[in-house]
């Protein structure tokens, strides 16, 4: 199952047997301290009853006793410099992963930036730009032509004159202004008649 274990786990498990090492050590270096103190204990019976070799013994072995505690004493500020050390390098490892990053995603954008793309889109769509003025220019030219062409070069015997269109518009407004009139004629008659019925009643 190890094998399938993630970078983090393994990490975590790692962490954990360092952390577990250390009590160990410090339960150690507690021990020896108790056995010291009965040592010491053990020492001053020796003397008070007199008992030379047992002193000499115990005096051995207290003597042991400190060394193993000094020893594991080094071993724990050993692993904590460790530690220390490992915190640091993690911290480093970190910046150098982010700078990695940050290096590619720089690389990346840079990758999709492609300016030379970009200026010949650009440099297209200028000429197609210009072509289709020029274009629209010729439509609008050919449009004229068309009108041109379409206009009667001399009057035939079934078209209309200038002059006959003039005289039938100014036809038609004489007779709008005789419609008028005879509008204008009516009402007055109307008035009339209003007028002299007044005069009749008074």
């Amino acid at each position: 199952m190890g094998l399938f274990k993630s970078k983090d786990e393994r990490r975590i498990e790692r962490e954990m047997k360092i952390k577990a090492g250390l009590r160990a050590i410090e339960r150690s270096i507690h021990q020896q301290e108790k056995f010291a103190d009965d040592f010491i204990k053990n020492a001053q019976n020796a003397r008070k009853i007199g008992d030379e070799g047992q002193y000499q013994f115990i005096r051995g072995a207290l003597k042991k006793t400190a060394a193993v505690k000094k020893m594991l004493e080094r071993q724990l500020l050993s692993i904590k410099n460790a530690m220390l050390i490992q915190q640091q390098a993690q911290a480093s490892q970190q910046f150098a992963e982010s700078m990695a990053l940050m290096a590619k995603e720089i690389s990346r954008t840079f990758g999709e930036m492609d300016l030379t793309k970009t200026q010949a889109q650009w440099e297209r769509a200028v000429v197609q730009a210009g072509s289709m003025e020029e274009r629209m220019e010729l439509f609008l030219d050919s449009m004229e032509e068309a009108a041109a062409a379409g206009a009667p070069a001399s009057a035939s015997p079934e078209s209309v004159s200038d002059e006959e269109i003039d005289r039938m518009i100014a036809a038609d407004v004489l007779a709008g202004e005789k419609a008028e009139l005879g509008k204008l004629d009516e009402l007055e008659s109307e008035i009339a008649k209003e007028l002299g019925s007044g005069k009749q009643k008074d």
